[in-house]
């Protein structure tokens, strides 16, 4: 996880030689939030500083050191020093002049003078390089934070100049009369216009300001004004210090330094040097950068804040779920009365909630239809059903083309019931599925419920239905759901509406329903099913619909929280969609996933036939991977004011809550500090650490609060599913208490997920894991039954699990990170580099050069190296050797897990008369079918996770691969055991594999 340049917090005392320019007036420069320090957060406060001028010891080849006073000129043209036996003119420095600033001791001077330079602090020194014979002048500061801000500033001065002729150039545009002068109106809205989002009075009071310091009558803007205003207003100073970091040399990125930025910290390993050229001609606004192909300062800030950049990842722009599955497989969207206005019981009906509710994706939608005059049956008491039919299918599917479920609720006569049917045809046409529309099995009905994908652009009726045998034109059915007001338990059913009915929706609340069935429940009916008996609703929802609505007590249209029913498995969580509330927040964060088209694939414990999983569990789940989530809030900007603090005035006191939701063991909040009186534009720059157990089920929520005495007002928020998340720095679009987008208003955060075994925290154990073997490693272990013939099938994966375990663990490249000095979330091309630094001699060869033995990349030394570096090469070989195994054996182990996988299948069908037969009954029949259950979920999650570590073991080395080959430790006439000398990603005999819809432990998507 990639940290600012600058450190966020130090202090550190003026040189005392400034005092004999500074009258005797004591000055500290500082990052520190504490009012009492000057606050060094932008370029400007650095050049201040270097204006100020301090000592800095000058290095010269002769091994002499010089203490000289350096100053920078108030114009920002050149350096200067005293005292200097030169005269005024020859003792500066041109900035125009300067070709590049360097860190540390890397020059020539610095490494010929041996025992001179082993005294001098690595982090306070650096170099100006110069001229056009590259030149030379090497400097050490007091302290590293003295060098860090002049070599800040100096990068700066480097990269303004494409700033400054951008700049100059849309100023020239404005100034129609070319006299170097524009009004403070055509100033403001060209600022503006280049920097959306910034608020216009903000821009007009600076100019307020810098007319009042020039004391000038007049309020026209100059060219000079002009930028001086953009440059302090637009300038975010925390993508300003990250690309110092990133660029190392100057203020701008080329193409390389863009690339490993998009390789190391987005995630994007397959990013391209072409690619970034072109990214780069995208965003750079200025026509020097795009034709040098250099992104600057303004050009990476466009970058950070574009959809490229969002933290959703954009594959879940479109539909990229698997379509092909049962509709009792996928979480649908479903509204509850969204026709109301009001409460739900005597709201008066509009349909422009219908509108909405389609507009946002909804795939399920109530209509409560009562009887109306002159024969016309009625949406709530004001709108006919045929209008809300033609509202419907105008609008049905625009947003998504899958299927609209439409879920008929009425206390209608049989004869307006015939008159609700023929609308339905009529308005429909071709639309409206019938049952009679699916190919049957040999039962006479289909044995499980269409796909998705089957019923594309298809509305689907749910309601009520009689009996296939039925006949007559019309007969009894119940309604003991209330789903209605009015009327009694039974409900006349006319037989032409009832033939148009594709699911037949019923309220009981027995787990053994036909799979054409939806199962609506009410909201406290759900919830003691998911405490009382998770697993049996979880399997219950395997093959059968399930709706929850919202308790009838809710007159006021709240919401329940849906995740309370998803963890359970219901697939149809009904919400009030006209009522903002966090609980609508989550259904949106689930529903953005898969292009917004309103269905969201289940994990896969809840799809399988055989798989355990419960709603209450408090540790790891059975094959799913435990990830490490760490973000680092960074900034806020553009915040707005609350809505109706008018009388708090224009500062607002903003902190960000972070809230995980989802299983209980993953459930978490926390919050960072209040940034007082910071308004619009706070800096938090605080990390948090979530443990993710089902990251399936996960949903993160940002929620921005304004800190007040009375009570915390909202200022926005922003909920996505975790497995949407992209890494690195990313921005996250705020929206408002609707839903609808805060424009321009955002936070920048960073963002690294890792596996545990990546290095991700110990975490409580789960059920059936226990510590043994290898320095307190844990182990999954099988369940006992009590069915004697099945617990010695299941016997024979003991041996196999614990290799599987060994090799996962043994893989994992957390150890060379650390011997590398850097965290477990970094990636493997950053160690290279770091590798490759410590391998450079003086000259600049390297002491070891990549070979590949067998396929694999391996280093072998060329020359001498130091005990350090000889451990970090041991470290690399004992990595690359673990990958090895891991690769090489992967597929035999998880065969044998897999074997024994089909056989405890074998006892499926037969498991209760097995049990019978061992004599257990009841409960204990019920927990050795559990246990079954349970044990077929371990063999199946560990066969998965054993293919998904050989999977990141081959991009892990091929990820080395071409790292060692960036960094130069490949070459031509290297000898190996492979089939040809010279190195080629060709010679690779693993590549990059498709993930299959598994995030990876980078989750990288490969794309530029």
């Amino acid at each position: 996880e990639a940290g600012l340049c600058v450190p966020s917090v130090f202090v550190f005392p003026q040189d005392p030689s400034v005092q004999k320019v500074g009258g005797g007036r004591k000055k500290t420069v500082s990052f520190s939030s504490m009012p009492s320090e000057k606050k060094v957060s932008s370029a400007a406060d650095c050049l201040a500083f270097m204006q100020g001028g301090c000592e800095l010891k000058k290095i010269r080849p002769n091994s002499r050191v010089y203490c000289r006073f350096y100053t920078l000129d108030p114009d920002l043209s050149c350096l200067r020093w005293e005292p200097s036996k030169k005269d005024g003119d020859r003792a500066r420095l041109d900035v125009s002049s300067i070709r590049e600033v360097r860190t540390g001791k890397s020059t020539e001077t610095f490494l010929h003078n041996g025992p001179l330079s082993e005294h001098l602090a690595e982090e306070a020194a650096f170099s100006i390089i110069h001229g056009d014979d590259y030149q030379s002048l090497d400097l050490v500061a007091l302290s590293a934070d003295v060098a860090n801000i002049w070599v800040t500033g100096l990068r700066y001065l480097l990269g303004s100049k494409m700033r400054s002729e951008w700049l100059a150039a849309e100023f020239s545009l404005v100034d129609e009369d070319g006299y170097g002068i524009v009004s403070e109106d055509v100033a403001v809205a060209t600022i503006c216009k280049l920097c959306p989002g910034i608020k216009e009075a903000k821009v007009r009071l600076r100019f307020k300001e810098i007319q009042r310091s020039k004391e000038k009558l007049t309020s026209h803007v100059t060219r000079e004004e002009f930028e001086e205003a953009y440059c302090e207003l637009c300038t975010r100073p925390d993508v300003y210090f990250l690309m110092v970091q990133l660029s190392k040399d100057r203020e701008y990125l080329d193409p390389q330094d863009l690339r490993l930025f998009l390789e190391t910290e987005q995630g994007l390993s397959l990013a391209t040097t072409e690619g970034c050229w072109e990214l780069l001609k995208r965003y750079e606004p200025s026509a020097q950068g795009k034709e040098r192909g250099l992104l600057g300062l303004d050009g990476f800030t466009c970058y950070l804040q574009s959809p490229e950049c969002q933290l959703l990842d954009p594959e879940q722009l479109g539909v990229c779920q698997d379509m092909n599955m049962p509709l009792s497989h996928y979480y649908i969207s479903t509204s509850y009365r969204s026709y109301l206005l009001d409460d739900q019981v005597h709201g008066r009906a509009d349909l422009g909630g219908l509108i909405k509710a389609l507009q946002a994706g909804c795939r399920c939608l109530e209509l409560g239809v009562t009887d109306g005059p002159e024969g016309e049956p009625l949406l709530g008491v004001d709108f006919t059903i045929r209008s809300a039919l033609e509202v419907v299918i105008k609008y049905g599917f625009l947003t998504s083309q899958y299927p609209l479920l439409l879920y008929l609720c009425h206390r209608c006569s049989p004869g307006q019931q015939r008159t609700m049917a023929q609308h339905l045809k009529k308005v429909f046409g071709s639309r409206l599925y019938t049952p009679e529309a699916l190919p049957v099995s040999l039962g006479g009905r289909a044995t499980t419920l269409p796909s998705p994908e089957q019923l594309k652009g298809r509305i689907v009726i749910v309601g009520k239905k009689l009996p296939p045998d039925h006949e007559g034109s019309d007969g009894e059915v119940s309604e003991e759901d209330e789903e209605i007001g009015g009327g009694g338990p039974l409900l006349r059913l006319h037989k032409e509406l009832s033939d148009l009915v594709a699911i037949a929706r019923t309220g009981s609340r027995s787990f053994y329903l036909p799979y054409w069935t939806l199962c609506s429940l009410g909201e406290g009916e759900a919830g003691r099913l998911t405490s009382e008996s998770p697993e049996d609703l979880v399997m219950f929802t395997k093959r059968t619909l399930t709706r929850v609505r919202p308790s009838s007590v809710r007159l006021d249209s709240s919401n329940p929280n849906p995740q309370g029913y998803w963890k359970g498995g219901v697939q149809l969580v009904a919400l009030n969609q006209q009522t903002p509330s966090a609980m609508l927040d989550l259904h949106r964060g689930r529903f953005t996933q898969n292009g917004g088209c309103g269905y969201v694939l289940r994990p896969a414990v809840m799809r399988d036939e055989v798989s355990y999983f419960s709603a209450h569990t408090q540790g790891c789940v059975p094959g799913v991977p435990p990830q490490t989530l760490r973000i680092k809030v960074i900034s806020a900007h553009n915040l707005p004011k609350p809505q109706g603090s008018g009388a708090k005035g224009e500062v607002i006191d903003p902190y960000v809550v972070l809230e995980l939701h989802g299983v209980p063991a993953d459930c978490a909040e926390q919050r960072t500090r209040t940034a007082a009186q910071n308004q619009d534009d706070p800096l938090f720059d605080e990390t948090f650490e979530f443990q993710v157990n089902m990251p399936e089920l996960a949903l993160l929520r940002f929620v921005v609060l304004d800190d007040d005495y009375i009570g915390d007002d909202f200022i926005g928020q922003y909920s996505v599913a975790f497995e949407c998340l992209q890494p690195g720095y990313r921005n996250v679009p705020l929206l408002g208490l609707a839903g609808d987008p805060l424009l321009h208003t955002s936070l920048f955060v960073h963002v690294a997920i890792t596996n545990r075994r990546g290095g991700g925290k110990a975490q409580r154990r789960g059920l059936s894991v226990r510590r043994v073997g290898r320095r307190g490693r844990e182990y999954v272990t099988l369940r006992h039954t009590g069915i004697k013939v099945v617990d010695e099938t299941f016997k024979s994966a003991s041996a196999p699990l614990k290799e599987a375990t060994d090799l996962r663990e043994d893989s994992t490249t957390a150890s060379f990170k650390e011997q590398c000095g850097l965290p477990t979330v970094a990636k493997l091309k950053q160690c290279i580099q770091t590798l490759a630094t410590r391998l450079q001699s003086p000259e600049g060869t390297m002491g070891a050069t990549m070979v590949l033995k067998d396929g694999y990349p391996c280093l072998e030394p060329l020359a001498s190296l130091s005990e350090p570096t000889r451990k970090l090469l041991a470290a690399y070989e004992t990595m690359i050797a673990a990958q090895k195994q891991l690769i090489e054996n992967a597929d035999g182990v998880q065969e044998r897990i897999a074997q024994v996988q089909r056989e405890g299948m074998d006892f499926h069908e037969d498991l209760s008369r097995l049990g019978e037969k061992e004599g257990l009954k009841g409960r204990k029949l019920n927990k050795a079918v559990e246990s079954f259950t349970w044990n077929i979920t371990v063999l199946k999650g560990q066969s998965d996770l054993l293919r998904g570590a050989k999977m990141d073991s081959l991009d892990a080395l091929r990820q080395l691969a071409l790292a060692c080959e960036a960094c130069g430790l490949t070459s031509s006439s290297s000898s190996s055991n492979s089939s040809s000398s010279n190195f080629s990603t060709a010679e690779l005999h693993y590549s990059s594999h498709p993930l299959s819809g598994r995030r990876s432990s980078t989750h990288g998507n490969g794309r530029i």
